[in-house]
């Protein structure tokens, strides 16, 4: 089991950047995939991006691809969103969350097999 702690979150003006850290504690974090998720009011948890338990492969939703990076450090036991050219739309709750999969080697990554969820950190990101 791992457990997760977000941070990095704040308000900024469109354009701008920000870069989120998710802390993991646990002995599975460097063979669990990990992803990004967020939530805006009264909107569903949508997918935003997710990184291979060993870092070489990386998904992102449409809506942020060349412009947020997710990376991680095993060393540090570590995640990060480099999240550059910050849109209004991009306001949400940012969380993240493990593969319940230990050395998953395959390319489906559906949100239900995600857990350890964090408390999430709030972005905001004005016009």
């Amino acid at each position: 089991q791992v457990q997760l702690v977000e941070s990095g979150g704040g308000l900024r003006q469109a354009g701008g950047s920000l870069r989120l850290s998710c802390a993991a504690s646990g002995r599975t974090f460097s063979s669990s995939a990990m992803g990004w998720f967020r939530q805006a009011p009264g909107k569903e948890r949508e997918f935003v991006a997710i990184i291979s338990w060993g870092g070489g492969r990386t998904y992102y939703s449409d809506s942020v691809k060349d412009r947020f990076t997710i990376s991680r450090d095993n060393a540090k036991n570590t995640v990060y969103l480099q999240m550059n050219n910050l849109k209004p739309e991009d306001t949400a709750v940012y969380y993240c969350a493990a593969d319940k999969r230990d050395r998953y080697s395959g390319t489906y990554y559906p949100t239900e097999n995600f857990g350890s969820w964090g408390q999430g950190t709030q972005v905001t990101v004005s016009s």
